[in-house]
């Protein structure tokens, strides 16, 4: 069962192409890393999935009723800006017309279940620009997971965090990926690949990986940015993506 489907997928902005020709399946519950140079369209394709942007052509077929879950880029946060932590997490259950929205005791034990998950129980009551990166990044994807989404998409959400913060995310989001299909797009080459179970290079065009484990000594493909070294923390040192081949993937 696939819970994404691009068919034929390509994005114009005015003479530029962002996207061409995309196709690619999204299985149940699987953890895709996206990766690429920047301006390569990562994030075009985001904001597609989330129907911010509509194609030129082509089409996306979601197997969700629910909203999909998002995480932004790291933000940084005014350290005297008077929201707390719990706060941030409820507002992934706000809209337009809940703003002065009352919360169930349903509601509320939720959130202590998920800050409680990711460590961050002691902290609901700070404010959130007194948090690290890597704490402002798990208030980021609880605050999407609020709505309990089936599909959890996320944007570059290590950049600037140093290498322990890096494997905490990852860790949060292996587990996460036990009930949620799970993208992650970035540039950064330093991608745990203990977590993320298949892969697709994108510089608008797409090339997807699947979970090939092919283990070789070849160089980095400047196009695509692939094949690239995937950092692992288990046996395997490294892992090398095989070069890409013409055909798509169906």
């Amino acid at each position: 069962m696939y819970d994404i489907e691009i068919k034929n997928l390509s994005v114009n902005y005015d003479s530029v192409i962002a996207l061409k020709d995309i196709n690619l399946k999204v299985k149940h519950k699987e953890f895709l890393g996206i990766i690429g140079p920047n301006g390569g369209g990562k994030s075009t394709l985001l904001k597609v999935l989330l129907g911010l942007l509509k194609p030129s052509k082509g089409s996306i077929s979601l197997n969700t009723n629910k909203p999909l879950g998002y995480v932004p880029q790291y933000s940084h946060f005014d350290s005297e800006f008077p929201i707390k932590v719990k706060d941030v997490i409820l507002m992934g259950k706000l809209s337009q017309e809940m703003f002065f929205h009352r919360y169930s005791d349903k509601e509320m034990k939720k959130v202590r279940e998920i800050m409680d998950a990711f460590g961050l129980l002691k902290y609901q009551n700070r404010q959130i620009g007194q948090l690290s990166g890597g704490q402002i990044q798990k208030v980021m994807i609880a605050r999407a997971l609020i709505m309990e989404p089936d599909i959890l998409l996320l944007d570059e959400p290590t950049a600037s965090l140093d290498s322990n913060a890096k494997s905490e995310i990852y860790k949060i989001l292996k587990m996460i990926n036990k009930e949620k299909t799970i993208i992650i797009v970035s540039h950064d080459l330093e991608v745990i690949s203990s977590y993320i179970e298949s892969v697709a290079c994108l510089n608008k065009t797409l090339h997807y990986h699947g979970d090939n484990n092919e283990l070789n000594k070849e160089t980095l493909e400047k196009t695509y940015g692939c094949p690239v070294e995937l950092i692992a923390h288990g046996s395997t040192p490294h892992r090398v993506l095989n070069r890409h081949k013409e055909e798509k993937n169906d």
